[in-house]
């Protein structure tokens, strides 16, 4: 008979975390445990510490974080590094000093240097300059991955990390100006079609190459980590390189998800693609391969994702976050 887990999950409200949360209700011997904002504070250590003390958590699914787009993290600097230090290193020592054996942190593929060999390998960590624009964001997301290690290096722990590629899908933020690629283009071409526009501007040359994976091939390779057997994540990880990059391991031109995008909206007008804009890096990949070998490979192709996306925009109408 399989053991009933208390598992917290936090930054439930999130993208990733609403997701992870659908995928543990699936199995019924699960207790979910969340808390909002206004429930716990998690840059307040003492209230964190409180919060494990009184649960009884026996798992931790860490997605909660500040995030935002280049303007966000170029404006607000000390806070994308300041809460999402506090945020990782409360609720890892916490889990700690409460005796929780079992946590995954969610970090990002900002992570990895700027110039980074395509696709890239977990073993590019620290091994150059990172993009300027999210720097803070990412060494708080490094920084994540230490403790964990440091832990389980330590403690004996079982804190493992994962790096998910760009992630679209259900609660996504669709707001013009500062959602991501996948939300934007959506929104946009849904109201071209809705004003019969004869065309739309997509920024760029169209040429860049990148990688999307639907939220719930997320959640659900999140979950296939964090319950594998510890001896065979060793085999796959060293102590203090143990993160895992969770990705499809192909990625798209700029060109091709924009046509693909108003293909399964249905807009029918023409698509301009202005040059002048920049286009940043030629091409980024995670290198997927540490995760095939542990046995997860995502099912959820572009084109299929892109519709479940949609249709759940399209669900929410007036309530999506805008």
């Amino acid at each position: 008979m399989k053991i009933v887990a208390k598992i917290f999950v936090a930054g439930h409200n999130g993208m990733v975390g609403s997701a992870i949360i659908r995928r543990l209700q699936q199995d019924s011997t699960n207790i979910i445990i969340t808390a909002s904002r206004n429930e716990l504070d998690l840059t307040n250590q003492q209230a964190v510490n409180q919060f494990f003390a009184d649960n009884k958590i026996d798992q931790v699914y860490l997605a909660a974080a500040k995030v935002g787009g280049i303007h966000a993290n170029n404006e607000y600097p000390a806070e994308f590094i300041y809460q999402n230090l506090m945020i990782e290193a409360n609720i890892i020592h916490a889990a700690h000093t409460n005796n929780v054996q079992k946590l995954l942190f969610l970090g990002s593929s900002c992570i990895y240097p700027k110039l980074a060999q395509q696709p890239m390998k977990e073993e590019a960590l620290l091994t150059g300059i990172l993009e300027s624009t999210n720097e803070p964001y990412a060494i708080a997301k490094i920084g994540g991955i230490k403790l964990c290690e440091s832990y389980n290096r330590q403690y004996g722990r079982d804190y493992r990390s994962v790096m998910p590629t760009n992630l679209y899908g259900e609660n996504d933020n669709f707001h013009l100006e500062n959602s991501h690629v996948i939300p934007a283009l959506i929104r946009r071409f849904h109201e071209a079609k809705l004003n019969n526009e004869p065309n739309v501007t997509a920024w760029g040359s169209g040429k860049p190459m990148r990688e999307f994976l639907h939220v719930d091939d997320m959640a659900e390779a999140s979950v296939f980590v964090m319950n594998l057997d510890n001896d065979i994540v060793q085999q796959e990880t060293s102590p203090m390189l143990s993160h895992i990059n969770i990705g499809t391991g192909f990625d798209c031109t700029i060109r091709e998800l924009v046509e693909t995008v108003a293909k399964v909206i249905g807009y029918q007008g023409e698509i301009v693609f202005d040059a002048s804009k920049p286009d940043g890096a030629p091409r980024k990949l995670m290198d997927v391969s540490r995760l095939a070998r542990l046995g997860w490979k995502s099912k959820i192709n572009l084109e299929e994702g892109l519709n479940m996306a949609y249709q759940w925009f399209i669900a929410q109408k007036d309530n999506y976050r805008s």
